[in-house]
């Protein structure tokens, strides 16, 4: 079994995901779909794409585009596999090493993946170099400006050893100006009374 934290997590959760989180995912697909601009003959990578339920929606509403996915969990992407089409190309690998070549996506998009990262700044510069010139990068995550996301970071900290940290939107437009992404825009919101989001929308430099 692999002694990384995020890994033995969701090995452990794969067969229940979907069901067990089922208003959380929904909610945050469409929260983060929402805010995608996409065109024709995008390729696109879901960074962290889990069992694949943002991919199965956005194949949904937008079939013209080619969609990668990206997750460091076997046992996740083996349900991505059984929901999406053959087509899709799934892979193994990590945030902070992307297993694909310099500018090879017009879009990257990640939900709920930031707060298990354990090096922000490399990932970063890892999704910027994935990333055509001009490309554009859309990521949700928790948000720690909310006092009920501030108590389940303390408490994950405490009992949770594959959560790493939760940010407040001001640090993660900080992260992505730092790394050389520009038009860094992240918005604040809530899916209900627990969750509180921000989307992050920024892009590369041409």
């Amino acid at each position: 079994m692999s002694s990384d934290p995020v890994k033995q997590e969701y090995a452990r959760l794969a067969g229940q995901y979907d069901s067990r989180w089922s208003f959380y995912v929904q909610a945050t697909t469409q929260a983060t779909l929402s805010r995608l601009n996409l065109h024709p003959g995008d390729r696109i990578l879901d960074l962290g794409c889990g069992t694949g339920t943002l991919i199965q929606t956005l194949l949904q509403i937008a079939p013209e585009v080619q969609v990668v996915g990206l997750d460091p969990v076997a046992e996740m992407l083996n349900l991505a596999r059984q929901k999406l089409p053959t087509a899709v190309e799934l892979k193994l690998g990590s945030a902070t090493d992307l297993p694909f070549a310099n500018h090879s996506f017009d879009v990257l998009v990640s939900t709920s993946a930031f707060h298990y990262i354990r090096d922000p700044e490399q990932a970063i510069q890892e999704m910027q170099r994935v990333l055509k010139p001009g490309g554009r990068l859309v990521m949700t995550d928790w948000c720690y400006d909310y006092w009920t996301c501030q108590l389940l970071d303390f408490w994950l900290r405490l009992f949770n050893r594959a959560h790493f940290r939760t940010y407040r939107a001001a640090q993660v437009q900080t992260l992505l100006q730092a790394a050389g992404f520009e038009r860094v825009v992240v918005e604040r919101y809530k899916i209900n009374w627990l969750w509180g989001m921000m989307t992050a929308q920024a892009l590369t430099a041409k």
